[in-house]
């Protein structure tokens, strides 16, 4: 696989699971009826929209194409999470869905942090949005523990 083709497809997987976890996240703040948790939803979407922007940006920059949808299991997970929030404490099945789409991208990150073949400029991209994709998981990981122990 070239370099150029190395890139693409490691970005492109980052941008794919972002904005599935920016679609569930939209999606989940129309549907929980805490104010505050539904604020939460919609800023960590904006997250996740700002890492898909500076992700597509970087691979349009090597000459590639961006993703520009979300990944199968994606779309099934936030599925599950409908379906969850729906039969038991909605605000407690999206957060501990949502919780599982961050642990999703946090893994994928360090996936491509660990890349050998991911070039320094790419790298350094990468390495930037790892502090935002990190808070993001410590919230919803500390949030689902406090609604778990409630």
């Amino acid at each position: 696989m070239s370099t150029q083709s190395t890139i693409e497809h490691r970005l492109n997987d980052l941008i794919e699971i972002a904005r599935d976890g920016k679609s569930f996240y939209e999606e989940a703040a129309t549907k929980v009826k805490d104010p505050e948790l539904a604020a939460l939803f919609t800023r960590i979407a904006g997250v996740k929209g700002r890492i898909v922007s500076a992700l597509s940006g970087a691979v349009a920059a090597t000459g590639g194409k961006p993703a520009e949808h979300g990944t199968l299991v994606g779309s099934m997970q936030q599925f599950y999470g409908k379906v969850r929030a729906a039969f038991g404490d909605t605000n407690y099945g999206y957060v501990a869905e949502l919780e599982e789409s961050e642990d999703r991208l946090l893994a994928a990150f360090k996936d491509a942090l660990n890349d050998e073949g991911l070039p320094p400029a790419v790298r350094q991209e990468v390495t930037q949005l790892l502090p935002e994709v990190q808070e993001c998981h410590n919230v919803m990981r500390a949030r689902k523990h406090a609604m778990k122990a409630a």
